[in-house]
């Protein structure tokens, strides 16, 4: 596998977040992710975009982080707000989420961010599973779905 950095609207990268759209819906019975994002927000140093890439040069997975800093959706100083973490299901179980998230913390911490946050949905137990198991713990609420049921955000320190 092959992980390259790329722009939040190269096509590669709008296909993926087509389909990630896609599960959104089937998982929760609604329109998807409606939080604002456009590819500004991950240019660095203000953030990064990956997309993974079979030996075929196919994109199979992808993972983003952007700039946050405190403000009235509960965000704080020196975060790192990671986002679009997919992988399409042929290719899950080779550890490649783990991968881009390991590189979105490198990346982060290298800009100066203090913290990664994220949020998630109870309806996604892969990805629960994944932060937990990467030293993330459960924190109040932010960003654009804070105040749904279904919500869960978690948070890592990005120490030296």
């Amino acid at each position: 596998m092959n992980i390259r950095t790329r722009g939040y609207d190269h096509p590669d990268a709008v296909k993926l977040d087509d389909q990630v759209q896609l599960e959104y819906i089937e998982r929760y019975t609604d329109e998807g992710d409606a939080t604002p994002l456009d590819a500004s927000m991950f240019v660095p140093p203000n953030g990064l975009y990956l997309i993974a890439y079979d030996e075929d040069e196919r994109p199979v997975a992808t993972g983003g982080w952007r700039t946050q800093d405190k403000n009235d959706q509960g965000y704080s100083d020196g975060d790192a707000e990671l986002k679009r973490m997919y992988v399409i299901p042929q290719a899950r179980g080779l550890g490649l989420a783990r991968r881009i998230l390991a590189l979105l913390e490198a990346d982060a911490r290298a800009a100066g961010r203090t913290r990664m946050v994220l949020e998630t949905g109870d309806q996604q137990p892969e990805a629960i599973a994944l932060y937990a198991s990467s030293g993330y713990s459960p924190c109040e609420k932010f960003g654009h779905y804070r105040f749904h049921d279904n919500s869960i955000c978690y948070a890592k320190p990005l120490v030296p």
